[in-house]
């Protein structure tokens, strides 16, 4: 009878010993990789919605270009030449407005 009392507390110290690391290591995964995605998209959705025409722009395919007329979606940008292009707004990565006046 002694045997089986001691077989059972060995086997729930096991089972906490499992969960501690695991736990652990979700911690970790949210704090180095959910928890910066979804800062990194909050300011996405936040440099989109500041957005307006003549703002210059970088597009994440690499295309930079000004903003001539914006809709609830997209965005009519103008590069060189006097081409227009039409973008979704989740295509542009960066306001170059903005980050050529606070480099300089």
């Amino acid at each position: 009878m002694n045997t089986a009392i001691i077989l059972q507390a060995a086997a729930g110290g096991n089972m906490l010993s499992t969960l501690v690391p695991m736990v652990l290591i979700m911690i970790v995964f949210y704090f180095f990789m959910i928890r910066p995605q979804v800062k990194k998209a909050k300011d996405h959705k936040k440099l989109v919605a500041e957005l307006g025409k003549g703002d210059k722009v970088i597009t994440t395919a690499g295309i930079h270009g000004r903003i001539v007329d914006l809709n609830e979606t997209t965005f009519l940008i103008e590069v060189e030449g006097g081409t227009k292009i039409r973008f979704d707004k989740s295509a542009i990565s960066l306001d170059a407005t903005k980050a050529t006046t606070t480099k300089a």
